[in-house]
């Protein structure tokens, strides 16, 4: 399969999938395309050198992929043990977009009841912190701080 197919399969997968260049500060990594459901990463390739897709998979099945396909290798800079390489040149297009699938329904299984939640925290509850700009003028009983929490 090629770079514009596979983009375009992972794009067609839902609308909660989205794709960025996360890593455009790094040198080396600027050119890495990763693709997310509900903000967390189920696939990514760099753009111009298209010979590994890393891909979220059950760790059970992990070592029996390898010993059947030698398409599939250890994946780039993650956990082997949750994630794997996949050669998209040499990869059979249905193994690619089973294993694609497979790692996009992980992903979102494991994050799609988590939300993000905004608390308003009184000001007193926060006491032991330090304020960004020590010449706010807040009364500190009316002031509070908010704080994003993953549920």
């Amino acid at each position: 399969m090629n770079i514009e197919d596979y983009r375009e399969y992972c794009l067609s997968l839902g609308d909660d999938v989205e794709e960025k260049l996360p890593f455009t500060a790094f040198r080396t990594a600027g050119d890495v395309l990763v693709f997310y459901v509900h903000g967390h990463m189920f696939s990514f390739f760099d753009c111009n050198n298209f010979s590994v897709i890393t891909l979220k998979c059950q760790p059970n099945r992990i070592e029996e992929l390898k010993a059947q396909y030698s398409c599939v290798t250890e994946p780039h800079n993650l956990s082997p043990k949750h994630w794997i390489g996949i050669d998209p040149n040499s990869a059979p297009d249905e193994l690619l977009r089973d294993l694609t699938r497979n790692s996009y329904e992980i992903v979102k299984a494991k994050y799609k009841n988590k939300k993000k939640v905004t608390v308003a925290v009184p000001v007193s509850y926060c006491s032991g912190f330090q304020r960004n700009n020590p010449s706010e003028a807040t009364s500190e009983a009316s002031s509070s701080r908010v704080l994003a929490l993953g549920l």
